[in-house]
């Protein structure tokens, strides 16, 4: 086979391939995340040593589990300088139909 018949065929394989390969989706997994919503419980919250804040008057925010897109993964939890006039109110995990939904710690009033 001269070197220009090569070439044709594998050129004409690669274009084959592309065009194959354009029609490929990507699905997430549906058993473990939809739309916010993950399909997995997440496991009961660590035990953390609080111990001493390092400056008086500071704030403990506990530690929590988030969704990294296939797993849990705990997050530590650590001191925080309060903010006047406002509490913690920490991250929960809430049912949602057959999964849950992570509602973010946050400052409020």
């Amino acid at each position: 086979m001269n070197k220009y018949r090569w070439f044709s065929a594998h050129l004409g394989c690669s274009l084959c391939l592309s065009i194959a390969l354009a029609g490929c989706v990507v699905v997430p997994d549906q058993r473990h995340y939809a739309g916010g919503v993950v399909m997995v419980a997440p496991p009961p919250p660590r035990v953390e040593v609080i111990g001493v804040p390092p400056v008086p008057g500071y704030v403990w925010l506990g530690g929590y589990w988030n969704w990294t897109g296939d797993r849990h993964e705990w997050v530590a939890g650590h001191w925080s300088a309060p903010h006047p006039g406002r509490h913690w109110v920490a991250h929960q995990w809430v049912r949602q139909g057959d999964g849950w939904r992570m509602k973010p710690g946050h400052w409020e009033r």
